[in-house]
C-alpha cells in the first residue's frame, strides 16, 4: 500500500480549536488494523550501538504481527530500508505484507510523533497531525514532527493539521466510545501548551479525536519524572469490554501517581455512567536491568502493551512476573496470541511497546462504531 502510494500529495486541512467544521473520531487500539506502523531505530541520533541494542525489538514485533495485519515502516532512508529488510529476510520473517515510506526521523517513537488515525462522520480515514516538540523540546524532534505529513503523502490520506496544540499520541488513552483519558501534567501543566486552558484543550480533543467524557489526572508533580511527565499510557490503558487495565494502589503510588489520582482513575466511570472494570497488572518483582547489564533503579510496566488484529504485544523484562503478566493479559484477551517483546534496553530509552506502534484502523473499526 505505502510504497506505491509514494508521491502522492496529502490535503492539508488546517482546523482551529474554536472551529467544529470537521469533527473526526479515533476508535479503539482493539478494533480491526488495516496494518501497523513502526519507525524503525537507526543511527544517525544516537549511534550504532544504540540502534544495535533495540533493533532485536523491532524484528520481532514484526514478526508478530505480519500474521495478522499489514506492517508499515517508517525508514530514515533508502540504506537503511535496505538494512531492515536484511535483517527481516535474516531472522525469517515474511515480507509480504511489509512495505516502507522513507522518511528521515529523529527517534522511534511513532505513538507520539503521530501519525493519529481518525474516521471522519462518512467513514473516510484521515491522519491528525498535531504539534510535537519533542516532549517540551527535551529530545531532537524536528524529522519527527514531519512524519504525518510524510505518510499522509505515502498513502493520499487527507492530513488535518492541528499543530495549534501540542499532543503526543500516549499522553491520550481512549474507549472507542467517547471517553478520553490523561494527565494534565503531559498536556496541559509541562513546556507542551503554556497557557492552555483545560477548557480549550478539550475543545480540540473533542473536534478531532471524538471526545465526549474527559478522565484528567494530575499525573506529574513537577518532581524528576519521566520525559514524558507521566503519560497515561505508562499505568492506564482502556481494555474491551469496559475495563481499565492498570496497576494496583501501591504500585500506581510507586508509579508516582498521587492517592488523589489512584482514586480518580478508581472511580472512573464510562459514557453511560457505568463504573469500568479495573484489571491489575503487575510491575516487575526487581528492577530492571538491561541486556547490557545496566540497573535502572526502578521497576518495569506490563500496562504499555499493544493490541494487534490477533496478538497483543507485551512488555517483558526477564522477570517472573513476565508471565503473571501473560496469563492476566490472556484472560483479557482470550481470542488473541500474547507475545513477549523484551523491553529491557527499549525501557532505558522510556518507554515500551504501546510507545513505539502506532495502529492504522481499518474500515470495519468505522462500521462496528
Amino acid at each position: 500500500m505505502a510504497a506505491a502510494a509514494l508521491g502522492l500529495a496529502a490535503l492539508v486541512v488546517p482546523v482551529g480549536a474554536s472551529d467544529q467544521e470537521i469533527e473526526t473520531w479515533m476508535p479503539a487500539v482493539e478494533g480491526q488494523h488495516e496494518g501497523t506502523w513502526l519507525q524503525w531505530p537507526h543511527h544517525h541520533t544516537y549511534g550504532r550501538r544504540f540502534r544495535d541494542q533495540v533493533d532485536p525489538q523491532w524484528v520481532e514485533m514484526t514478526r508478530a504481527l505480519v500474521g495478522g495485519e499489514n506492517v508499515h515502516i517508517v525508514a530514515y532512508n533508502a540504506t537503511e530500508r535496505d538494512r531492515i529488510v536484511g535483517l527481516l529476510e535474516a531472522a525469517g520473517v515474511s515480507l509480504e505484507r511489509v512495505d516502507f515510506v522513507i522518511q528521515p526521523t529523529d527517534d522511534f517513537w511513532i505513538r507520539d510523533n503521530g501519525p493519529i488515525f481518525v474516521f471522519d462522520e462518512a467513514g473516510a480515514l484521515k491522519i491528525t497531525d498535531w504539534g510535537f516538540d519533542g516532549w517540551g523540546e527535551d529530545a531532537p524532534f524536528a524529522k519527527d514532527d514531519l512524519v504525518p505529513g510524510a505518510i499522509a503523502r505515502a498513502t493520499g490520506m487527507p492530513l488535518v493539521d492541528v499543530n495549534g496544540m501540542v499532543l503526543e499520541g500516549g499522553a491520550v488513552e481512549l474507549d472507542g466510545r467517547g471517553v478520553l483519558m490523561a494527565t494534565r501534567s503531559s498536556i496541559l501543566e509541562s513546556t507542551r501548551n503554556p497557557g492552555m486552558k483545560q477548557a480549550d484543550a478539550e475543545t480540540y480533543l473533542r473536534s478531532h479525536l471524538g471526545a465526549k467524557k474527559f478522565i484528567w489526572l494530575d499525573g506529574a508533580d513537577g518532581g524528576e519524572e519521566d520525559i514524558t511527565d507521566m503519560h497515561i499510557d505508562g499505568f492506564a490503558m482502556f481494555a474491551d469490554g469496559g475495563r481499565i487495565v492498570t496497576m494496583s494502589r501501591a504500585d500506581l503510588l510507586y508509579w508516582g501517581l498521587s492517592e488523589a489520582d489512584v482514586d480518580v482513575l478508581y472511580a472512573a466511570r464510562d459514557i453511560d455512567n457505568q463504573p469500568y472494570q479495573l484489571v491489575t497488572l503487575p510491575l516487575t518483582t526487581g528492577n530492571v536491568v538491561t541486556t547490557y547489564r545496566k540497573d535502572l533503579g526502578f521497576k518495569g510496566s506490563y500496562v504499555n502493551f499493544y493490541v494487534g488484529n490477533d496478538v497483543v504485544l507485551m512488555p517483558s523484562y526477564d522477570d517472573p512476573n513476565d508471565g503473571v503478566a501473560k496469563a492476566i493479559l490472556k484472560d483479557v484477551y482470550p481470542n488473541r496470541r500474547v507475545v513477549l517483546i523484551d523491553c529491557r534496553n527499549l525501557f532505558a530509552n522510556g518507554g515500551m511497546v504501546h510507545c513505539v506502534t502506532q495502529q492504522q484502523p481499518a474500515v470495519e473499526a468505522f462500521k462496528k462504531r
